[in-house]
């Protein structure tokens, strides 16, 4: 499905991403885990058309996204819920959803979404008609990432979920990555909590200053004493 191969991504002189390939198969939970600074939020911007590499490729489904305009690249079928949520603050919760599928015209189907979003977020249906600004953390979180879900996505990119959550929403958000790859939507994810991440993770991959230096399943980084001491705190 998605498949980046020797992406160089710099800053002017300096090589933020030096490289790297991986890739992500349909139905699959992959999460990229590694500390501040190790190109994991550079890695997906590059990916979304938000920052254009400088070397390497990046296809979804074979069709080349480096090339493609950041717009198109959701139409194409990958959305990303970007690091700090992001919600429109002075819109409700329903118009930012509705937002989600702004390039979508089939009203009766964004119906559908919007319940299905509903379904899974049954707190943004209580609070559909306040502010997006006023909600907590954690109903934030899910907002950006049900805002995501209604431009239909067959790939959702997720940017650090748990960032700023009490342990007990970080919870619930990683349960609800699993109902949302259940039902059938590919996740890339982009974690610090490398523990949760890898704990629902099919595959993963360890990023240190713009390298892979790890790869393997959730349950084989888990186990993996180098994973653990830099990680996992253990």
């Amino acid at each position: 499905m998605l498949k980046i191969e020797n992406l160089v991504v710099r800053y002017g002189m300096i090589e933020a991403i030096k490289g790297i390939s991986f890739h992500v198969d349909d139905g699959e939970i992959v999460t990229l885990i590694g500390s501040n600074g190790a190109g994991k939020t550079t890695t997906m911007h590059a990916i979304s058309g938000l920052l254009k590499p400088a070397g390497g490729s990046i296809t979804l489904d074979g069709k080349d996204l480096i090339k493609t305009p950041s717009h198109k690249i959701v139409t194409d079928g990958l959305a990303q819920v970007p690091e700090g949520r992001r919600v429109f603050a002075e819109q409700s919760v329903k118009e930012n959803l509705l937002l989600g599928a702004y390039f979508r015209k089939d009203k009766q189907e964004i119906e559908k979404d919007l319940a299905y979003v509903y379904d899974l977020f049954p707190r943004l249906k209580e609070r559909e008609k306040q502010l997006a600004g006023t909600l907590s953390g954690g109903e934030q979180q899910m907002l950006a990432m049900g805002r995501a879900l209604m431009s239909r996505p067959k790939i959702l990119l997720l940017d650090e979920p748990s960032m700023g959550l009490s342990p007990l929403l970080v919870k619930e958000i990683f349960r609800i990555i699993q109902d949302i790859n259940k039902r059938g939507t590919t996740i890339l994810l982009v974690e610090q909590n490398a523990k949760m991440a890898l704990g629902i993770a099919d595959r993963a991959y360890v990023l240190e200053t713009g390298k892979i230096v790890l790869e393997g399943t959730g349950e084989e980084l888990a186990a993996s004493e180098r994973v653990r001491k830099a990680y996992l705190g253990g």
